[in-house]
């Protein structure tokens, strides 16, 4: 396992090195924003850990250019910053795991361990479909370049349709993924919902990107119709 050690703390990002390699793990160190980036670009890891605060380029500005450079390797932000919304942020800007120091270095490798398990795979901090777009972050939807106005639950409902795009998707599932598993009410409120964005995002521009999949639910076309 080789992973990408990224903090301007020398003597701490000496101390995880040694304690990652006695792990049995490949450890290679940056001390600032710049240079773990090229590292990163020039290098295969299995996993990134990035401080937030650096000299120069902050780790926010590191895993956000990854990302638009199509770079998926998991990203586990490790830093002093312990407010909610820097940890909204960091995870917006395509960050897979927020831990804060002081932390427990056992914990640590766990959740290295379960991001390298769980891959690569693309995680996009915008979501499209065509010329359907979702930026979660921002919570603004666009078809083209037409801004479409959604309520809260309208854009959770979207969101769990582009992040499943191509598939079909039963009532249930949406349920359990916008209102919750604890949700105890009709069932057809998915309907509702359904017809909602119907009329925001497909009709009015002649599309019909959710599709009605008999006996199983619903699916929104990976093209967006």
């Amino acid at each position: 396992m080789r992973i990408l050690l990224v903090d301007d703390e020398a003597r701490l990002a000496d101390g995880i090195r040694r304690g990652l390699e006695a792990e049995g793990m490949v450890v290679d160190v940056a001390n600032d924003g710049s240079t773990g980036l090229g590292l990163a670009r020039d290098n295969d890891y299995d996993a990134i850990v990035l401080d937030v605060m650096m000299p120069g380029m902050s780790g926010y500005r590191v895993c956000q250019a990854l990302r638009a450079e199509g770079d998926w390797t998991p990203v586990l932000f490790l830093t002093a910053k312990d407010g909610e919304w820097d940890e909204v942020e960091g995870l917006d800007t395509g960050g897979d795991d927020w831990m804060t120091k002081p932390f427990s270095y056992p914990v640590l490798v766990a959740r290295l361990r379960a991001l390298v398990r769980r891959g690569g795979r693309e995680r996009p901090a915008v979501l499209e479909a065509g010329d359907l777009r979702l930026d979660p972050a921002a919570r603004r939807v666009f078809r083209g370049d037409t801004e479409i106005a959604l309520t809260a639950r309208e854009l959770a409902v979207l969101d769990f349709l582009l992040r499943r795009r191509g598939e079909a998707v039963t009532k249930r599932e949406v349920i359990a993924n916008v209102w919750g598993d604890d949700f105890d009410g009709d069932a057809n409120i998915v309907e509702v919902y359904i017809g909602h964005l119907r009329a925001k995002i497909d009709r009015p521009f002649g599309r019909e990107a959710i599709e009605t999949v008999r006996g199983t639910g619903y699916r929104l076309a990976g093209n967006g119709g």
